[in-house]
C-alpha cells in the first residue's frame, strides 16, 4: 500500500509540474465550440440539480474502481443529479489518449453509445496496459481499437469508426479533454468536482457510502429550499 502511495505521489509531481508548464502557456490556447465532456443518460443539469465533474482515463485502474459505486449513486438520486464525464488521458498509461479519442469518435457518431464504450473499456483494460501492447505498431492499435469500439457499441459500420481517427475533430476534441483538465487543475484520475468544488483525496475511488456522505446534504438543502417555496406561495 505505500509502495503504491509513493508511486502515485511521484506520477502526481509529475503532472503537477507539467500543468505549471502548461498554465505558463495558457493564452495560447483556443476556446472550443462546444462544451467538453459526455452527459450521462443525456441528463444535463437543471437550475437546481447537483453537478458532478469526473474526470476519467479510460485505462486507468482507479477510474474504473469509480465508476460503479458513482453509477449507483446516479440511480439513487435521479434527476437531482447530473454527471458530465470528461476524458483525460494520463500521459504514463501509453493507450489513454487512443482510448480517450475512441469515446470522442464514438460519441460523434452516437451519443448514447459513449458509455456503453467507457464501461467496456473499463471491463477489458488488461488488452490496453502499456504491457500488453508493447510489441504492437500505431497502425495495429488504432485497428485494435477501432475494432473493440465497434463490438462494443454493437455498430456493424467498423469502417466509419476507423475513420474517425483520422478525422482532425476527434483528435483536437481529444486535446481539448485533456487541456480542459489542466486548466481545472486535474492531476489524476479520478478527479471529482461538485458543483465546480473539487473533491479532495484525488486519484481515488470514492465508494457508494462516500457518496451518499456527499450527496446526501446537498439533496436535502435542495429539498428544504422547494418546500420553503412551495409554503411561500401556499
Amino acid at each position: 500500500m505505500e509502495l503504491r502511495k509513493t508511486h502515485f505521489l511521484l506520477k502526481s509531481i509529475l503532472l503537477l509540474i507539467f500543468f505549471l508548464l502548461f498554465v505558463s502557456v495558457s493564452y495560447q490556447i483556443s476556446i472550443p465550440a462546444k462544451q467538453d465532456g459526455f452527459w450521462y443518460e443525456n441528463r444535463t443539469p437543471k437550475v437546481d440539480s447537483i453537478l458532478i465533474e469526473a474526470f476519467f482515463d479510460p485505462v486507468c485502474p482507479d477510474s474504473r474502481d469509480a465508476w460503479p459505486p458513482l453509477k449507483q449513486a446516479l440511480q439513487q438520486y435521479g434527476s437531482r443529479v447530473s454527471l458530465l464525464v470528461h476524458p483525460f488521458p494520463l500521459p504514463y498509461h501509453d493507450n489513454a489518449f487512443l482510448t480517450s479519442r475512441a469515446l470522442h469518435v464514438v460519441n460523434k457518431l452516437n451519443a448514447s453509445a459513449t458509455y456503453k464504450l467507457l464501461e467496456s473499456f473499463f471491463d477489458h483494460q488488461e488488452e490496453f496496459y502499456n504491457k500488453a501492447t508493447f510489441d504492437l505498431s500505431r497502425a495495429s492499435l488504432v485497428e485494435k481499437v477501432a475494432r473493440f469500439s465497434t463490438n462494443a457499441i454493437g455498430n456493424s459500420n467498423y469502417d466509419v469508426i476507423k475513420a474517425g481517427f483520422t478525422d482532425y475533430k476527434t483528435d483536437q476534441a481529444t486535446r481539448f479533454s485533456f487541456k480542459y483538465g489542466c486548466v481545472k487543475g486535474v492531476y489524476g484520475t479520478p478527479f471529482f468536482f461538485i458543483n465546480g468544488f473539487p473533491l479532495p483525496d484525488a486519484g481515488s475511488a470514492v465508494d457508494y457510502k462516500g457518496w451518499r456522505r456527499v450527496l446526501d446534504p446537498l439533496v436535502h438543502q435542495q429539498d428544504t429550499g422547494r418546500n420553503d417555496l412551495l409554503h411561500f406561495f401556499l
